[in-house]
């Protein structure tokens, strides 16, 4: 495939402004680009067989081994992101929540429609991964506090980035959400406003482990079961729309050891009620609005991704055929 080093950076721009907003995946960003499984291919590729395309090739046998034309432009728009759009889009989550909940609803719910565009056939046996995807989605902020019980702070920030980054591969699956029912969003998100290096290296090196691990497991499943695990990242997909409709109220939570509010339990709302509920504005015109636009925005880029992609491989296209 010919390399567009400016649109992987703007990629990378959106994936890393995508993980900061609790809610919302940078996987989700991949996948609607089209680069989703080439992403997952190319993290996979970091491994001890780099040093094997080391001795037969050198530099240029270890860049085309792990794909660095198109990593370096992603990993620098993520880089990117995170000291620049992605405060935007924290000050826009402060300042404007209503408006950015929708915005990222209608992307995040019209990118099930891509998932379900993905051109496996649904079969029966595809029923069970869908559920477990929902469930997953439901239940994983929900067990996510018992990772402050571990009691040593180093060994939580290693755990909680395995953990988050494993999220942020996966579609629909939010790690900064994750990271803030857990307790620890303002820890991390602090330590990379003020440059706290050894809060930084703990959690990327949790980070670095769960990219590792969690890349050969997503490798596997689809090159063996594609078909299941496009009906499980869409349950993840659809199971994480809940966290993002903009009208609701929490009504359970908890504080973490740094005084943090750890969401538990929302009540879901119409605009009216909400309006009623608060004594504010529902905004609804504008939610809808962006909401429309989240939707357009996926569709085009699908579109335009689908032009790009070229045929499957006979590995792929065997796999698909078993599934």
């Amino acid at each position: 495939m010919k390399r567009q080093p400016f649109r992987l950076l703007l990629t990378g721009v959106g994936m890393g402004a995508a993980d900061a907003v609790p809610g919302v995946s940078g996987g989700t960003i991949a996948f609607i680009s089209g680069i989703y499984e080439e992403l997952i291919l190319t993290i996979k590729q970091f491994g001890p067989s780099a040093v094997g395309a080391w001795r037969r090739g050198g530099l240029r046998g270890v860049g085309e081994h792990l794909n660095l034309a198109f990593l370096l432009p992603l990993l620098a728009g993520i880089i990117l992101s995170v000291f620049s759009v992605a405060h935007l889009a924290l000050w826009l989550m402060e300042a404007h929540p209503l408006l950015l909940d929708g915005f990222f609803f209608g992307l995040v719910a019209a990118s099930a429609l891509v998932v379900g565009d993905s051109g496996m056939r649904f079969k029966l046996r595809h029923l069970f991964p869908l559920l477990t995807g929902l469930l997953l989605a439901q239940w994983l902020p929900g067990l996510m506090p018992l990772v402050s019980t571990i009691g040593n702070e180093s060994l939580v920030l290693v755990v909680a980035g395995s953990i988050a980054i494993s999220a942020m591969l996966l579609p629909g699956v939010s790690g900064s959400f994750l990271l803030l029912t857990m307790g620890l969003y303002s820890t991390v998100l602090g330590a990379v406003r003020n440059f706290d290096m050894a809060t930084i290296l703990l959690f990327g090196g949790g980070c670095l482990m769960g990219l590792v691990v969690f890349s050969r497991v997503l490798s596997w499943l689809l090159r063996y079961h594609r078909g299941s695990t496009f009906q499980l990242l869409l349950g993840f997909i659809v199971g994480s729309l809940p966290v993002l409709w903009p009208w609701r109220e929490l009504v359970r939570y908890q504080l973490g050891g740094n005084g943090e509010m750890i969401p538990l339990e929302h009540r879901y709302l119409l605009p009216s009620d909400y309006a009623q509920l608060t004594g504010e504005s529902a905004q609804l015109i504008g939610v809808i609005a962006l909401m429309a636009f989240g939707a357009l925005l996926v569709v085009l880029l699908h579109r335009r991704a689908l032009k790009r992609t070229p045929p499957s491989s006979p590995q792929t296209a065997s796999a698909a055929e078993k599934e």
